[in-house]
Formats: C-alpha cells, structure tokens, sequence
C-alpha cells in the first residue's frame, strides 16, 4: 500500500512538471506586443492653416507686379489720328456749351448749402433769380464756367471767398432739326455732343431713296443767314473720319432725295 502511494505521488509530480513546462513554451511562442512609451511626449500635428511649407518653398519666387495708373485704367492702344481729331469735340462740349431758355442747371455753393440750388430751369428772357442778388443773373449765352464766376464776383460781397460751381443737369435749349429722305424726322434735344451721322441715325437712318453723299448742314449765322455745308456720309462709312462733321444748337441736317426717288417721282406722274 505504501508503494502504491509513493508511485501515484511521483506519477502526479511528473504530470504538474510536464504541464508547467508546455505553460512556459507557450508563453515564449506568443508574439510580442509594443508598449506605448510614455518618456517622450506626443507632438501635435499643425492646423492646416499653421502647417509649414517644405524647405524647398522658395525655389519658386512669386515676383510683385507694380500696378501702373495707365494699367489700372485699362488704357488702349495709341488712338488713331481720326479718334484723335473727334475727342476734343467731346471733351469740349460742356465747357463750350452756351445755356439757352429750358436748360437746366445747378448751383453748389461750398460750405453754404442754404446758397446752392439744384434742377434751375432758365426761364425764356434767360435770368434767373438767386438769393442776394436783386433783380437776378442773366445766364442765357453763356457757358457754366462764366456764370459761376459772375455769381462768384456777385456773392463776394455777402460770402467770404465763395467757391461756385455751375453744372449743366439738362441740355434742353440746344435742338436741332434732321429732315427729308430720313425714317423719323423732326426737332429733337441735343443732350451731347452729337456728330451728322449719330443725328441721322436717331432720326431713323438713312432711306433708300436718300443722297448719302449730299447732306446738308445748315447753320445760322450771327448776321441771320444759313450757311450751308455738304457732307458725304459715304466716305465716312468707309473709314475716311475727315468727313465727319458735329452739330451745333440750331443746326438743320437736310438729306436730299436720289436719283431713286427722282425716277419714282417721275413714273408717279
């Protein structure tokens, strides 16, 4: 019986050692794990908006432009000597302009509002009444620039050093007439500086029965008279600007018939 159990005894020895070891190959067969180490501290990674270029960011230069007054208004190329000899026409126009009966204007008197008045219709005699000047200011035949310094020497007596500045709201006084082989004639308002050929083709354009190369202009005198003027708006559309002509106040643009409407004429009889 003792034997017995000093046999079970070592038989059960064998068996725990046997177990133990299989524990311990299995722990050295099982793959190994990384720990996080905690020594060094984590960076935190750049919002997009402060994250930084490579090193390399100079290797392209963005160069500065300087931006030139002539870029910034989108300047042309050089002017044709046919634009050259119609701008001043333009530029002119308002400073040249001689204000006449149902024109409107404007008085801006700097730093006295209660002196400036806007939307003055001149009247048919062409004065106009105007705080501390009795009687009123005759404006009519003059342009902006000559009642402003009459109203000027006008006010100094009551303003010190006054500054005026007349402008033209409406140019309603300077009509002009286009008749004859046209689609629309008529009197009409000249708001600007208006060329022959911009007035006949407000006034309808040309008809087929017209003389292209026959307009007349008529224009007034100081001695009363009409003083004729012939255009050729044909070579003006084929480029030649030398025939161009501008109207002034007053102005008739009398398109005459062609050979067109003489043959009409004739085979109506």
């Amino acid at each position: 019986m003792k034997l017995q159990a000093k046999l079970n005894a070592l038989a059960l020895s064998l068996l725990l050692s046997v177990i133990t070891a299989a524990s311990v190959l299995a722990q050295d067969t099982r793959p190994k794990t990384q720990t996080p180490r905690t020594d060094v501290p984590a960076t935190a990674m750049p919002s997009p908006a402060e994250r930084l270029e490579p090193d390399d960011v100079n290797a392209t230069t963005v160069t500065s432009i300087d931006i030139t007054p002539e870029m910034q208004a989108g300047r042309r190329e050089e002017m044709s000597e046919g634009e050259a000899a119609i701008l001043p026409y333009y530029n002119n126009y308002l400073t040249t302009y001689r204000l006449g009966p149902e024109d409107v204007i404007s008085v801006t008197v700097f730093g006295q509002d209660r002196y400036s008045r806007t939307g003055i219709i001149i009247p048919p005699d062409g004065k106009i009444n105007y705080p501390l000047i009795p009687n009123g200011i005759l404006v009519a035949g003059k342009t902006t620039e000559q009642v402003a310094a009459e109203l000027t020497k006008r006010l100094d007596e009551y303003i010190i050093d006054p500054k005026i500045t007349v402008m033209l709201e409406k140019a309603q006084s300077a009509r002009y007439s286009v008749l004859g082989d046209v689609g629309a004639p008529g009197i009409r308002i000249m708001t600007r500086r208006l060329s022959v050929y911009e007035a006949l083709a407000e006034a309808g354009g040309v008809l087929e029965t017209g003389d292209k190369t026959k307009v007349m202009i008529l224009r007034r005198q100081a001695d009363g008279t009409l003083s004729p003027k012939i255009v050729n708006i044909k070579k003006y559309e084929r480029g030649d600007a030398k025939e161009m002509a501008y109207l002034a106040p007053g102005d008739q643009v009398v398109v005459p018939g062609n050979r067109l409407k003489k043959f009409r004429e004739i085979m109506s009889l």
